[in-house]
């Protein structure tokens, strides 16, 4: 069974299956890379709790970033987000964003139970 949660035109913000709930991209504003990352993730924690899920059940994520330049100040804020002994598999890459002002999109997979 597939369930989706809170699904629109586009896109579902969350659509669990088999076990494996997958939540579409965050982003968040803010002028630095800190202050938006600091919102992507307060947004994905929000939705991982929707899931039934949580940040120690992270599979896997993926981050777009709108300049590589930016990897420290992400990291930053990331190690200090992710519990000790849960990171999930990741990977980071540079991307056109949908708009100029935004730096940073977090794309999350999840266990729930």
């Amino acid at each position: 069974m597939i369930e989706r949660i809170e699904t629109g035109v586009r896109s579902s913000k969350i659509v669990k299956h088999n076990g494996v709930a997958y939540i579409t991209g965050q982003v968040g504003e803010g002028a630095t890379i800190q202050e938006q990352t600091e919102e992507c993730l307060r947004r994905v924690d929000a939705l991982l709790i929707q899931a039934g899920s949580s940040r120690e059940k992270m599979l896997r994520c993926t981050i777009w970033l709108a300049d590589m330049s930016d990897f420290a100040g992400l990291n930053e804020v990331w190690n200090a987000w992710v519990p000790e002994g849960h990171s999930p598999a990741r990977a980071c890459g540079e991307a056109k964003l949908a708009r100029p002002e935004l730096k940073v999109e977090f794309i999350v997979d999840a266990a729930y139970d």
